[in-house]
């Protein structure tokens, strides 16, 4: 994957220069076992993925097949101790990933804090359900430090790989999907993608919908985890992406009144509501060099959208400082040399910064608790900006 496809077209000189600049990571010689930080809310989670068909839908991109997405629920758990943990991929994906650009050198996939199957917790009131959508060339897996957050804090959260706009999508028969989009694009490209993505992501909340009333559509018909049905509350669904993720965020909003609150992290927006904007919260979270100065798409959005709104930039961080390469970069700079693209902010207070503002969103437009974390500047973390 090559890292120029994570970024908008909007992307400052500086930005540019410093991804020409890293190359694919070079090899050490003893393999470094990654790892997660430890999610901070209360509870223990589970994870469960699901390889979805949409039938009738000829897929966008390869002529001849029908549209399949792989995603993963990732959800508060119980008695999670007696089922194993899961990979942050599966093999075949992970060994993709390290043969592209984007390689994290002779690295050992690592385990996350998601234990495979574990039955639901459920929770009095429901589970809020939180919707994520990838970078374009990324993986539904690129925020799983994020993600896990939210799960333990009582959300269930559904990550969707789009097929063919993700770099690798690995299905259950072992067969990995490569990306077939071209690594740069035009912005009719972009918006095009991102329509398309729409469209996964609308699909996915169907079939989320049905699966809370009981259904099975994982293709292989593989068993769901105890105690799922019944334990979302589909009236309070958000949504989160990263970069063109962020993108689609927006765009499913617009198109889907079931989201009632989003997030983009950092991507420029593109399609019809750059200039419809929205009439529901949504917030923008940005890198020390993209704002609303420089990204004419975020401009028009803010001055259209007539909901609650919010605009928050990250100082001393950069593009992949919303995404894992915060958590796992810092690893591997100094066995693999890969360059540290992901600012001069101490990567552990990124994300917690982050992890407080997306926790702070989805609880007050979710679960309607007031957050003044979101009102205004913070002294707790002066390194996030509130952008007025």
């Amino acid at each position: 994957m090559t890292l120029r496809r994570l970024i908008p077209l909007a992307l400052t000189a500086g930005m540019a220069a410093a991804l020409a600049a890293a190359g694919p990571a070079v090899a050490s010689t003893a393999p470094i076992q990654l790892t997660f930080p430890a999610p901070a809310g209360p509870d223990q989670i589970g994870t469960v993925s699901l390889h979805l068909v949409q039938a009738g839908r000829p897929d966008p991109w390869v002529p001849g097949r029908t549209r399949e997405l792989m995603i993963s629920l990732t959800y508060p758990a119980r008695h999670a101790d007696r089922y194993p943990t899961a990979p942050y991929m599966e093999e075949g994906a992970w060994e993709s990933l390290q043969q592209s650009d984007f390689s994290l050198g002779p690295a050992l996939v690592p385990q996350t804090a998601a234990h495979e199957g574990a039955p639901v917790d459920r929770h009095p009131d429901g589970l809020p359900v939180i919707l994520y959508s990838p970078p374009s060339g990324g993986d539904r897996t690129f925020d799983t430090a994020l993600v896990q957050d939210l799960a333990s804090r009582g959300y269930l959260v559904a990550t969707v790989d789009h097929t063919y706009s993700d770099d690798e999508v690995e299905f259950p028969d072992g067969r990995v999907a490569q990306r077939v989009l071209p690594a740069h694009q035009t912005t009719q490209q972009l918006t095009d993608e991102v329509a398309e993505r729409d469209k996964d992501m609308r699909f996915v909340l169907d079939e989320l919908t049905a699966i809370d009333h009981g259904a099975n559509p994982d293709a292989e018909h593989r068993k769901l985890p105890d105690g799922l049905r019944g334990a979302m509350n589909l009236n309070e669904v958000g949504m989160l992406g990263m970069s063109l993720g962020g993108a689609t965020a927006a765009a499913t909003m617009l198109d889907d009144s079931r989201i009632k609150a989003g997030i983009d992290l950092d991507g420029t927006l593109f399609g019809p509501v750059v200039t419809t904007g929205l009439n529901r919260p949504f917030m923008l979270l940005s890198a020390a060099d993209h704002n609303r100065d420089n990204d004419p798409s975020w401009a028009q959005f803010w001055n259209a959208s007539t909901g609650w709104k919010r605009d928050f930039q990250l100082l001393g961080s950069t593009h992949f400082s919303y995404f894992d390469a915060e958590v796992l970069v810092p690893q591997v700079v100094a066995a693999s040399g890969l360059p540290a693209i992901i600012g001069t902010i101490n990567p552990a207070r990124a994300i917690t910064i982050e992890s407080a503002y997306v926790d702070a969103f989805f609880d007050q437009h979710l679960r309607h608790r007031p957050e003044h974390l979101l009102d205004g500047p913070s002294p707790r973390f002066p390194d996030m900006v509130f952008v007025p």
